[in-house]
């Protein structure tokens, strides 16, 4: 998994053909080199995001993605600001001079970051590893064929309606500030944009700290509701008062995406790549096309009804692992190590993930049930 994340190299190559394409002003060559980079980028995140949901223990995999992550949105904001000062404006602004040295700076940072990566001592994540600490808390059953794990099957789904809808959101906002009626010119707009990104970007750290003490489920539950309120206040309300859900909403945006992927990816042991592969950003693709069709039938505000169905299949995904939990290791607010539970479990003689644990007829009630108190205080 880490060989992975040292020499993927595409993004960095296609970043560098960028150069001569935006010298040369070759649209076919630039929307190639493009198409390189993103293939390459799609392949680095996949492998970094697995690599740190297994690098550490289970119970701090969504704080540890989010934490990540952070760093990634503090971009979404800082790029578009820093290219609307100086490299869009003036002579720059119908010219692609300054555009070749931003790629240039891009493929020598990604140079730089796989030299790191060379001489760093990294552990190595194997199947084998994935497969031992299994083993370990004494579980003697795998974790059965990919099909099978309906927390990966279903997170896909949340996560290809969750990505589409945070696309969509951002993709409309300038339009729909635009459209509010306050006097808010596209320059102001985009400036707006900046700041709710901004906002995203501190409530994902904020999601750090708070997710070292509440269950990732269970706090991607409330958040996703929050996401599903304020979306459709932002479709309805006029005004100001829309405007300011829409902040809320990229607030409560942070931390649903890192949830889900951890959530979707925790205990498939060997079957971990594969599951990272499926869990991806496909609704980024067709919810933006979606909203934009209703937008032109109707107000841009109106058009929020769309992510908000993305919102809606998040929050149900959330939920159903929320009630799964409290069905297998009793209800708790706090998070907790799921591996130490399972020790437990494999202590008293009962797997939580015993596929047996399904059918206890003839059982006593001793032993159909491990007590959930017992349980927590072990982890």
């Amino acid at each position: 998994m880490l060989s992975s994340v040292k020499y993927t190299d595409r993004p960095f190559s296609g970043a560098i053909f960028c150069w001569p394409s935006a010298k040369f002003e070759t649209y076919g060559g630039f929307v190639g080199s493009i198409f390189v980079t993103g293939c390459g980028l799609s392949t680095l995140e996949v492998a970094a995001n697995s690599y740190v949901t297994v690098l550490g223990t289970p119970q701090y995999a969504a704080a540890r993605l989010n934490f990540s992550h952070g760093f990634q949105a503090i971009a979404t904001f800082a790029g578009p600001l820093i290219a609307s000062r100086w490299f869009f404006t003036g002579a720059n602004a119908t010219s692609l001079g300054t555009v070749q040295w931003v790629y240039l700076a891009v493929a020598g940072l990604g140079v730089a970051l796989l030299i790191l990566f060379f001489f760093c001592d990294l552990p190595e994540i194997t199947e084998d590893m994935l497969d031992e600490e299994i083993d370990e808390v004494g579980i003697v059953y795998g974790p059965g064929p990919l099909w099978k794990q309906y927390h990966c099957v279903f997170a896909f789904v949340a996560q290809t309606a969750y990505y589409g809808a945070q696309v969509s959101v951002a993709s409309f906002a300038v339009n729909f500030l635009v459209d509010q009626g306050l006097g808010i010119h596209q320059s102001k707009a985009s400036q707006l944009l900046s700041f709710c990104q901004i906002t995203f970007t501190i409530a994902r750290f904020i999601g750090v700290a708070i997710l070292n003490f509440i269950d990732p489920a269970l706090l991607l539950a409330f958040y996703g509701f929050c996401c599903s309120l304020f979306c459709l206040l932002v479709s309805q309300l006029p005004g100001y008062g829309a405007v300011g859900c829409l902040f809320c909403l990229f607030f409560f945006e942070s931390i649903c995406y890192p949830c889900i992927f951890s959530l979707g990816t925790k205990n498939l042991g060997v079957q971990t790549k594969w599951g990272t592969s499926l869990i991806g950003v496909g609704g980024g693709a067709w919810y933006p096309p979606a909203q934009g069709a209703l937008a032109d039938k109707a107000y841009t505000r109106r058009s929020y009804l769309v992510p908000m169905s993305g919102f809606i299949a998040m929050t149900i995904y959330a939920v159903g692992i929320v009630i799964h939990q409290a069905r297998k290791s009793g209800f708790t607010f706090r998070n907790r190590n799921e591996l130490s539970a399972e020790r437990a479990a494999a202590t008293a003689g009962l797997s939580l993930t015993d596929p047996l644990l399904g059918d206890t007829k003839g059982r006593s009630n001793s032993e159909k049930k491990i007590s959930s108190d017992e349980l927590i205080a072990v982890a």
